[in-house]
């Protein structure tokens, strides 16, 4: 994902248990980060400050995708995701049940569903492994993205937001209450209860 120890190996990556079908299970480097974390703090900090039994009960991770998005599919998302289930469908209706949908892109064509044998994907001892983000999407030298790599997310941007989209903003985020109300966290208020007991 990115993120790199002091060795510069890469961290959530992969880990060493595997799925039912043999693969190595990828995980987070924000799950990586949070055994560091415990780790280095240990678990006499969170129990002195009554915050949990063990650095490990404290430390929590969020997956923040959609959050990062607004929390909801976008309609891009969803268009996609419908085609998508549709395509896999048909690839089961034709007989072929190695096969995956994906979303195929190019400059010329701009999107579209595809399919893709499932064996594509495995080496040749037949595991999967993470695929990188090709790095003609990004600038490296100028830490943005490349010419591809905005022709690619035009058009996602420019379709990202339909009118239910609106509707749902206007009526939580925009909403006049949110003028009025605090923000409501969750995690504040078990602390709070703790503290309290």
């Amino acid at each position: 994902e990115g993120i790199v120890d002091e060795a510069g190996r890469d961290l959530g990556d992969e880990e060493s248990s595997t799925d039912p079908s043999g693969n190595k299970v990828l995980k987070g480097a924000s799950e990586a980060l949070r055994q560091l974390l415990i780790q280095k703090i240990g678990d006499d900090y969170f129990a002195s400050y009554r915050r949990g039994n063990s650095a490990s009960e404290a430390i929590f991770t969020r997956k923040v995708g959609h959050t990062q998005r607004g929390g909801r599919p976008i309609l891009f998302d969803r268009f996609y995701g419908a085609q998508l289930g549709g395509k896999a469908v048909d690839l089961l209706v034709e007989g072929r049940n190695n096969a995956v949908s994906t979303i195929q892109w190019s400059a010329a064509k701009g999107f579209w569903v595809d399919s893709f044998h499932s064996n594509g994907f495995r080496d040749r001892w037949g595991h999967i492994h993470a695929r990188k983000m090709h790095p003609s999407f990004y600038d490296s030298n100028n830490l943005k993205l490349s010419t591809v790599g905005r022709e690619y997310l035009q058009p996602i941007f420019t379709h990202a937001i339909g009118h239910d989209d609106l509707e749902h903003q206007r009526d939580t985020t925009f909403a006049a209450s949110s003028l009025l109300m605090p923000y409501h966290s969750v995690n504040t208020d078990m602390s709070k209860r703790i503290c309290y007991l």
